[in-house]
């Protein structure tokens, strides 16, 4: 226990300023979208870029797609919210079968995507990632879990947590300390969204049941 204590601490010394800012970010980011605040998407976008650098730095590859993915995401839900605030927000609902089929899909054919793009980058440009399985079974699962999100779908905080879950030990290992904490906080906050989701859901077949 003292052993990985002092990694830890050895890590958090290490920790550059840029790494700080974008945990920073994200936090900031997670916590406008609680209040439901449009500030979280310029949040969202900066810290996501700088992210991406940094990810690339350390030959996290598929997880630099899948942080570039976020941020294609991050400008369609700004657009989408000035356009749409006002109407109703779609219903959370559970997957159906040809969805949960679907999402599985994305994950298997996600994760042979990503690792035979990472096993094959040109190493002209890149240097191979030591851990490309790993890499990309986050990114994969993530992108399925991100899917069934824009979708309003229940099992999203599944996909996103089996990827947080994947992702700490992995971004520890990459002396990423602070984006290891960081995707602890978002490990508890889907937990947290999930059982807020199921309430929704309950109440919404109460309403209908009556």
């Amino acid at each position: 226990m003292n052993h990985w204590l002092d990694l830890f601490i050895e890590q958090i010394k290490e920790t550059t300023w840029l790494q700080w800012l974008a945990v920073a970010l994200g936090v900031t980011e997670v916590l406008l979208a609680r209040v439901n605040n449009i500030l979280l998407y310029p949040a969202g976008i900066l810290g996501t870029a700088i992210s991406i650098f940094l990810l690339m730095e350390v030959h996290l590859y598929a997880e630099s797609i899948l942080y570039g993915y976020y941020i294609v995401m991050s400008v369609y839900g700004w657009i989408y919210w000035v356009k749409k605030r006002n109407e109703p927000p779609v219903k959370i609902t559970y997957s159906t079968k040809s969805e949960w089929i679907i999402s599985l899909a994305i994950s298997i054919v996600g994760w042979v995507v990503f690792y035979y793009m990472i096993k094959n980058l040109p190493a002209k440009y890149f240097t191979p990632s030591n851990v490309p399985g790993w890499d990309a079974l986050v990114s994969s699962t993530a992108w399925a879990g991100m899917w069934l999100l824009a979708r309003r779908k229940m099992e999203n905080w599944i996909f996103l947590n089996i990827s947080n879950f994947f992702a700490v030990p992995l971004q520890f290992y990459k002396k990423l300390p602070l984006f290891a904490m960081l995707t602890i906080f978002l490990f508890i906050i889907a937990i947290w969204g999930y059982f807020e989701w199921k309430k929704q859901v309950e109440a919404e077949r109460l309403v209908v049941g009556d």
